[in-house]
């Protein structure tokens, strides 16, 4: 089912009182291209801007926005998060470019899942690298978001 609409056609919440509590994980990612200026501040790891530390920025960020996804997204249920853990990996490559790997994962015992809240911790840990990095350059790009696993409810998952 892509959409749920009640019986005057409107979007709706779906129901999920009678669904079991079940313990819920989902891992999500995002990756940041850095143009070659932005990745050669990250040589030696996380960078201090005047916004503060990027890396530890961004994951604050992140494990906000999971908190937070019920108010973000229409029609997302509100979660209690067990946990949200954001881990980033930055590699630079061959043409002095950047590549930065954020993974979110997020853990809940619930009646719905927290795919929502994963994709939306990576995405705007990712949105944060971006804010703190175009003051360098402009040409920072967000791509790949995606979700790569999640357990609990009536299927897991994995990406292929």
């Amino acid at each position: 089912m892509l959409t749920h609409v009640d019986a005057k056609n409107r979007p709706a919440m779906v129901n999920v009182g009678d669904k079991p509590v079940t313990r819920r994980m989902a891992h999500a990612v995002a990756v940041v291209v850095l143009p070659a200026p932005v990745a050669a501040l990250l040589r030696d790891g996380d960078i201090a801007t005047k916004k503060g530390p990027v890396f530890n920025t961004a994951i604050i960020a992140g494990v906000m926005a999971a908190k937070k996804t019920g108010d973000l997204i229409p029609l997302c249920h509100a979660l209690a998060i067990d946990d949200c853990q954001i881990e980033i990996d930055s590699r630079q490559l061959p043409d002095g470019s950047g590549e930065v790997t954020i993974h979110c994962r997020v853990e809940t015992r619930g009646r719905t899942g927290v795919e929502m809240e994963a994709l939306t911790g990576a995405t705007v840990a990712a949105l944060t690298l971006y804010d703190m990095g175009k003051a360098v350059s402009h040409g920072i790009v967000i791509r790949d978001v995606r979700l790569l696993e999640k357990t609990g409810g009536k299927r897991d998952y994995r990406a292929p």
